[in-house]
């Protein structure tokens, strides 16, 4: 076992290493958050705009870097989900005689961090067969998902994801799992995005408050922007 493989090792067996590990995968994804939210809001300026916008994501680094990035996005999904899991059952299993004191102490949204995190992996991987994969559907096949516009003087044929973004959530079992994965998501943001500072150590005494506020402030302005989409479609304030 070389040096690198020992260091690693150590860092994932120590609880300090598991929370460093959640605290830097879960400033990664909140920020993540942020700019997919204004990347999809833009579903509500129209269909060219939306559709520039997932072809410059589709097209950067010559089609790679949307690839990249998205195993990106599942490790650190990954790595912050089997981290907190592991910390959760092992804290309870050190403070198992104290276990009444402990769910007293515990916020509504600590307390279901486990099936929140869960229920995020699940819903990022049906997310993703769904809008990325494709499958189950006819994105790929049918003309209407298909945009023509002008490049450089040229006729350019693109995939018309604004298209299949109203169609995706014109189905209500996408829209409530969507909306169902959204609150559970800004759930788990509202403990967990103060949790990030006090782990990393810039949490003080005097900004507790303040930025429990931010983030409970944060967890808001994300759940209503992404839940704003599938709610805007269903009821047809959004339509083809």
């Amino acid at each position: 076992m070389n040096a690198i493989t020992s260091s690693l090792t150590a860092i994932w067996t120590s609880s300090i290493g598991k929370k460093i590990i959640v605290a830097i995968t879960g400033a990664f994804l909140v920020l993540f958050l942020a700019g997919h939210l204004v990347g999809n809001l833009l579903v509500f300026v129209g269909r060219e705009a939306f559709n520039d916008y997932a072809y410059f994501l589709h097209h950067m680094v010559h089609g790679a870097g949307i690839w990249i990035f998205r195993l990106v996005m599942l490790g650190a999904l990954g790595l912050h989900v089997a981290a907190t899991v592991s910390l959760t059952l092992q804290n309870r299993a050190a403070r198992k005689p104290y276990e009444c004191q402990a769910v007293i102490q515990a916020t509504p949204s600590s307390r279901i961090m486990i099936l929140s995190g869960l229920t995020l992996l699940a819903f990022f991987i049906y997310h993703m067969l769904h809008f990325t994969a494709r499958i189950g559907n006819q994105y790929n096949a049918l003309d209407r998902y298909k945009e023509t516009v002008m490049n450089n003087g040229e006729k350019l044929v693109r995939h018309d994801a604004w298209q299949m973004t109203v169609d995706g959530f014109t189905w209500w079992p996408a829209t409530f799992f969507y909306v169902l994965a959204m609150t559970l998501l800004c759930s788990h943001l509202s403990h967990g995005v103060s949790s990030i500072f006090q782990t990393l150590g810039l949490r003080f005494k005097k900004s507790e408050g303040a930025l429990r506020l931010v983030a409970l402030a944060y967890a808001f302005v994300i759940w209503i922007g992404f839940i704003s989409i599938p709610l805007a479609i269903i009821f047809g304030f959004v339509k083809a």
